[in-house]
């Protein structure tokens, strides 16, 4: 019997939280059992990744597991990975014990918020890797839903002055997305096999659908994806959340739980709905274009550091759907490279914010300046976190985004043209934060300490992977490009010939 590796990784955190949660009111364990969790999870998920055979399969599911679970109803326990979900699966892991020791001093260590928190935290992680997993339809249903709840209670109970609001407004834009969805799962049901495995996805694949049953269920799971994405005009719930989550809480949120969003539109709306994904393909591609732009312009306005970070954030997730519409090998992959990259991007942005502002009590960047005399360590962890949202060459995010926009190129070259500005606006957002974060003159009678130890083993590992990421990104790739072409081949697209080849076949046949 294979040794059932996702399911470890699921119930691994469960147990975690359940014991952090029922350790003594004093107790100093809670944060040491959070954090060594979460390490032996981090340590079976690489052990998970030995096991996988990179381009095995051609793009399909691996490390499955599938057992029959309400026939009934057609619902099984069924977890299985490609590159894309398995990436995912692992940047969570590697951003959990990080965001943990960032939260090391969000709460008293004293009293039972603690625990609740790191429960929280843990418990949340589990569902991560859930909805990652699940290659049942339905289970990915209940996971995409269950997951809303350890969010709500980290932001509602731990999050800012606002949390009650900013809580609230995530949870009802996600339950209405998810509402849509539910129906749409329903109609996948009825239109598939149905029987004891019918919300498989691989008994799902190659859906007998007319015309309009196919367009109308894409548009059920593509709405819940936008708002879970988050996608322009459906995006408003995040720069609140965010705004008022801690910034661990908005690492996770961010920079892994909003790749849902992504993540389904690949798996679920190109895999199960080609013609349809392809009919979308104008207006989704408009909205992405309005995401990148809006977000990028809003960034540049806003004087809210953790609003500004989430607005980025809506810039950049307009690159990725983007590059996953555009219908290239290069665009694809470098769009399922950016999910991956944008959460190490935002990571670093987030934690570094979240340190300026402890030692601020302040988010409003017209409280700063000139903190690079004082803290040189956090403003320059700040700077490169900050280049690599532009994409600097050389840092992870430049790989990611030059394929989008070269993928887009091959496609439509107006496309990859305005694109192109998405680029220069970036660097605008970001040396507009950093100047106004960092840059002027000694602050008078500012005396805060510079990056601590904790700190820096928060701040190292990120830029670490922003380095290696940049450099050395072929792994990934390599992980990632099989479960690319096998959506691309699902969705019945070939990559367009290259304008010159064709220039000369029409030559040669003279």
């Amino acid at each position: 019997m294979n040794f059932p590796w996702l399911t470890t990784l699921l119930v691994l955190p469960l147990v975690g939280a359940l014991v952090v949660a029922v350790l003594p009111k004093a107790s100093t364990l809670v944060r040491p059992v959070a954090l060594g969790t979460s390490l032996l999870t981090l340590g079976v998920g690489i052990a998970a990744l030995t096991q996988y055979q990179i381009g095995g399969g051609s793009g399909q599911f691996q490390l499955t597991e599938v057992h029959s679970w309400i026939p009934q109803f057609g619902v099984s326990y069924a977890l299985g990975v490609d590159g894309i979900s398995l990436t995912m699966i692992l940047l969570a892991l590697v951003l959990v014990p990080i965001c943990l020791v960032a939260a090391w001093d969000d709460v008293p260590a004293v009293g039972r918020r603690q625990h609740l928190y790191f429960a929280l935290m843990l418990a949340l992680t589990s569902t991560i890797v859930g909805v990652f997993a699940a290659i049942d339809v339905f289970l990915f249903y209940i996971f995409f839903e269950v997951m809303l709840v350890p969010v709500y209670f980290l932001i509602g109970i731990f999050g800012g002055s606002r949390r009650a609001r900013a809580a609230t407004t995530f949870l009802l834009y996600s339950l209405a997305g998810g509402l849509i969805m539910l129906v749409a799962v329903i109609g996948v049901y009825l239109a598939g096999p149905r029987g004891a495995d019918g919300f498989l996805l691989t008994n799902l694949a190659g859906l007998d659908l007319s015309v309009e049953a196919g367009r109308w269920l894409f548009l059920g799971f593509f709405i819940a994806f936008a708002i879970k994405a988050p996608m322009w005009p459906v995006h408003t719930w995040l720069p609140l959340a965010a705004e008022q989550s801690r910034p661990a809480t908005s690492v996770l949120l961010v920079g892994v739980l909003d790749k849902v969003g992504t993540y389904g539109m690949i798996r679920f709306c190109l895999s199960l709905f080609p013609e349809a994904s392809q009919w979308a393909t104008p207006v989704v591609i408009t909205l992405a274009l309005i995401s990148l732009f809006w977000g990028a312009f809003m960034a540049i306005g806003s004087t809210d550091i953790l609003r500004l970070i989430s607005y980025t954030s809506i810039s950049h997730f307009g690159f990725i759907v983007l590059g996953i519409f555009a219908f290239t090998t290069v665009s694809h992959t470098g769009a399922t490279l950016y999910m991956v990259n944008h959460g190490f991007t935002t990571a670093g942005l987030f934690l570094v914010a979240g340190m300026l502002i402890v030692r601020r009590g302040s988010r409003d960047l017209r409280d700063f300046g000139g903190w690079q005399r004082v803290t040189p360590l956090i403003t320059g962890a700040l700077l490169i976190s900050g280049l690599s949202a532009l994409s600097l060459p050389g840092l992870n995010s430049f790989v990611s985004e030059f394929l989008v926009i070269v993928g887009t190129f091959q496609r439509n070259a107006w496309l990859g043209l305005i694109a192109t500005l998405g680029v220069i606006l970036a660097a605008v957002y970001v040396l507009v934060m950093y100047r106004k974060v960092a840059t002027g003159p000694r602050p008078e009678g500012l005396d805060v300490p510079d990056m601590t130890g904790r700190e820096k083993w928060v701040v190292a590992p990120i830029i670490a992977a922003f380095l290696i990421l940049g450099f050395f990104p072929k792994p990934v790739l390599e992980v990632l490009e099989p479960a690319v072409q096998h959506t691309l081949q699902s969705v019945g697209v070939n990559d367009p010939v290259p304008a010159v080849d064709t220039a000369n076949a029409e030559g040669s046949g003279r």
